[in-house]
């Protein structure tokens, strides 16, 4: 641990908050905070897996045994999921690391070992070996889609190898993010959030825009996601290529954020009134920059640890609802799908993870559930 009061009172803060979400919300999918409130989404929504995965982060140091209650009972209901014929989705490392994965690591559970093999299992299945990339979504005209959030699916199936001694899991992961930081990525450590591919011969059609605002800008998520997968893509496989991947989106993402720490939704879009904004990119920028400080020289390490740690104290200053009892959730201001204007400038399940899970780090609690 390190010896910073000023951490250990933010890890105060997580630990009341996430106790008293813990009694409001209980075992429920929240996603996103209107009013003080968080809502409930279906069983297979994509961020299903943050809040078990806060209440494990939680329940790690503090061994409540309320908060482990409540994150079995998640799993639980999310079962159907994997059983019952649902339209299962790329997303299920974010939905399974951070609740089967991490029940196994804390507690050993078969169960959760056996939910978690059964998402990457589905995960390999999504693969187009063709393009050499995992398929994005459902929709029939997506059938060559990729995106750049999936580099956060793919340690489920680094984890899977290592359990398993099978390497056709890693095999699958390693092209995905081989062919994601040759398609996806720019000179600039910016990134693409939507290629499309010929899914027939596997040929790259076209970027989009997606989330972001155009095809060529830098949504400013994309870019944390792109920094902490590639990070997480180097510590599973030691290749250097990542860790320079993840080193220049870190650098871009540092050149373009705000000196309070927010972020607008996308580093390019033209500023207009009431700007949507997205705390939540920062809290994983920040998060993915604490892996990257583990994986580079001693002599860079400090740079990507104090880079973090000033943005995480930015995001407290400016972002945080420590001050509203009414408010159940963490950190304000994250941005979903600015242009579908679905979900502006409201908390959100994710950024209440992030930013948990990079106080740890900067606790010095390493272990994460990726």
């Amino acid at each position: 641990m390190t010896n910073a009061p000023w951490l250990d009172e933010l890890w105060h803060k997580i630990n009341g908050k996430v106790e008293g979400m813990n009694e409001s919300v209980g075992a429920d999918f929240p996603y996103i905070s209107y009013d003080g409130k968080y809502n409930s989404e279906d069983a297979d929504w994509w961020t299903n897996g943050f809040w078990p995965g806060l209440l494990w982060l939680v329940y790690r140091e503090s061994k409540n045994d309320q908060l482990k209650d409540t994150a079995e009972q998640i799993e639980t209901l999310m079962d159907p999921v994997l059983t019952d014929f649902y339209p299962l989705h790329h997303d299920v490392g974010f939905m399974w690391s951070l609740s089967s994965v991490a029940q196994y690591k804390l507690l050993g559970s078969e169960k959760s070992k056996r939910r978690a093999m059964t998402a990457a299992s589905h995960l390999v299945g999504r693969y187009n070996a063709k393009g050499q990339f995992i398929r994005a979504w459902n929709q029939s005209e997506r059938t060559g889609w990729a995106i750049i959030d999936c580099m956060m699916n793919l340690p489920l199936l680094y984890w899977a190898s290592e359990e398993t001694g099978d390497p056709r899991f890693r095999h699958v992961a390693v092209l995905h993010a081989d062919t994601t930081l040759r398609e996806f990525l720019r000179p600039d450590g910016s990134t693409h959030h939507i290629v499309c591919f010929d899914p027939e011969t596997g040929e790259r059609q076209e970027a989009l825009g997606g989330q972001g605002y155009s095809p060529d800008s830098a949504w400013s998520r994309g870019t944390a996601w792109s920094l902490y997968g590639m990070a997480l893509s180097a510590r599973y496989t030691g290749d250097q290529r990542y860790i320079d991947a993840a080193k220049r989106a870190a650098h871009f993402f540092l050149a373009s954020v705000p000196d309070d720490g927010l972020p607008p939704w996308d580093f390019r879009a033209p500023w207009e009134e009431d700007m949507a904004m997205d705390s939540s990119a920062t809290a994983c920028a920040a998060s993915g920059m604490l892996e990257l400080s583990l994986l580079v020289p001693e002599s860079e390490s400090e740079f990507y640890r104090s880079s973090a740690e000033k943005l995480i104290f930015k995001l407290n200053e400016r972002c945080t609802a420590w001050d509203d009892p009414s408010e159940e959730a963490i950190l304000r201001m994250g941005t979903a799908n600015r242009p579908k204007k679905t979900h502006v400038n409201v908390p959100m399940i994710y950024g209440d993870y992030f930013f948990a899970e990079a106080v740890c780090k900067l606790r010095g609690v390493h272990d994460t559930f990726w």
